[in-house]
């Protein structure tokens, strides 16, 4: 099959796009946030089900998916694993993923028409086993996601890499870094992985003593203005709460 000149345009701009972070050793994800339909949320659910299978029989690796509990607006975020622009638009990958699609030729219609809301964001995150092995042992997820103000970008990542070691030293699941490169204007998100929503509660039942000492060792003031510091980088702040699909 063809790709055509605009796909080769698209797969040059994509290969340059992925200068720089990669050498960093990041794994390219696109991180996908859907608002169902009304009345279609259970069928989309259906239909990326159906596309999981499919993706997995052509040797893709099968994405991650939850689903929204509480929060922000969207039902489904759904993370595909890319691995780089460069592997996932070759040319065998194209064909293979062209040759899905025409084995069922109503399904990207169907999924097109149980969604009223979609944005795609493409992020350098952590490793794929790193990414599956968490997925695999959590039902329970609390997503942040934030726009940082200008300038502010680099600052924010190291702000949820010192949380990250705050969280660390409390003994709680420390969450994964995704951190944008094209699409939505999402700047960095996390992912917190938890057995349940009880799993997910236990930091209330740490003492304030070990939230000072844990505050302080990751770099922070104290505890009390980890919050403050992180708002002083952001224009925008959006959380949710959202179990798995099984």
């Amino acid at each position: 099959m063809r790709i055509g000149l605009a796909g080769c345009l698209a797969v040059a701009l994509a290969l340059n796009a992925e200068t720089g972070r990669r050498a960093e050793g990041g794994f390219l994800y696109r991180a996908t946030l859907m608002q169902a339909a009304p009345g279609k949320l259970l069928e989309l659910i259906d239909l990326y089900k159906a596309e999981r299978t499919a993706s997995i029989a052509r040797g893709e690796e099968g994405f991650f998916w939850m689903r929204h509990s509480q929060g922000d607006h969207w039902d489904l975020l759904v993370l595909f694993p890319m691995g780089s622009y460069g592997a996932y638009y070759a040319r065998d990958r194209i064909e293979a993923r062209q040759r899905s699609a025409a084995a069922s030729p109503d399904s990207a219609r169907r999924i097109r028409d149980a969604i009223s809301r979609r944005e795609d964001v493409f992020v350098w995150g952590p490793p794929l086993a790193e990414t599956q092995a968490r997925f695999e042992k959590s039902s329970f997820f609390h997503v942040e996601m934030f726009q940082s103000l200008p300038a502010r970008q680099d600052e924010l990542v190291k702000e949820r890499e010192m949380e990250n070691a705050y969280l660390k030293a409390l003994g709680r699941p420390v969450n994964l870094l995704f951190v944008r490169d094209a699409g939505a204007d999402w700047d960095v998100f996390t992912i917190g992985f938890y057995r349940d929503l009880k799993h997910y509660a236990e930091s209330a039942d740490i003492p304030e003593t070990a939230q000072e000492a844990a505050a302080k060792a990751a770099g922070f003031e104290d505890a009390k203005h980890i919050g403050p510091y992180l708002r002083s980088l952001i224009s925008s702040h959006h959380d949710t709460l959202a179990i798995a699909v099984r």
